[in-house]
């Protein structure tokens, strides 16, 4: 049987990113896309034989947290399934509160987002492994708001806009492409945000970013 999906993703460089990884399963069909919760409750008004949406985060006009709970409200037939770089409680919390039905990372491979897509329509809550942790974390104490003072860290307008579409869920090769920079440069910059945040990996530094507002 067909699977109907909808995607929620403001980046044009993610949603392609996306969309490439998702044509090897014939069995999916986007029926729409948006770049913003306010977009998609459009189209969903005029057709809503939607299964499934993949729903980011952060977006303008309507983010993904807004957006998930007028579709539940609204067309509760459909199943939200979060798709974010954002693996911080506070994201987690909101999300599953709106309603979705389960929340993965832009970093888990093809094989994974097209599990969790059948897993989510069979009913299941699919979470990837960190987030799942996370939850089990949330249960046990209950999350409270992050209040740290927030920096800019002295990034500049470049490394913003790299970490930016590190946020997205591109590679180190799809960001060079997209910024006409090699992929060498691309190491470099990362290495340099890395070391301005004061972080080891990629999830800890989109993390931060988010909560200092960078991006």
């Amino acid at each position: 049987m067909p699977i109907h999906i909808a995607i929620a993703e403001d980046n044009s460089f993610a949603l392609q990113a996306l969309k490439d990884r998702l044509t090897k399963y014939p069995d999916v069909i986007i029926k729409h896309t948006a770049e913003n919760g306010r977009e998609l409750l459009k189209k969903l008004k005029t057709k809503s034989n939607i299964d499934l949406i993949l729903m980011d985060l952060q977006m303008p006009e309507m983010d993904g947290v807004t957006a998930t709970a007028e579709i539940r409200k609204n067309f509760p037939h459909i199943k939200v399934l979060i798709l974010t770089m954002f693996d911080d409680e506070e994201n987690l919390f909101n999300a599953i509160m709106a309603g979705a039905s389960g929340y993965i990372l832009k970093e888990d491979d093809s094989t994974q987002i097209y599990e969790a897509i059948k897993d989510t329509l069979s009913g299941g809550a699919a979470m990837s492994p960190t987030i799942a942790l996370k939850t089990l974390k949330l249960i046990r104490q209950p999350f409270a708001s992050n209040q740290q003072e927030k920096h800019d860290f002295g990034l500049t307008s470049r490394e913003l806009e790299l970490l930016t579409q590190l946020k997205n869920g591109l590679t180190y090769d799809e960001i060079a492409s997209n910024l006409q920079i090699s992929y060498h440069t691309v190491r470099k910059h990362i290495e340099n945000i890395y070391r301005k945040l004061q972080v080891n990996n990629k999830v800890e530094a989109i993390n931060k970013a988010s909560n200092n507002r960078l991006t």
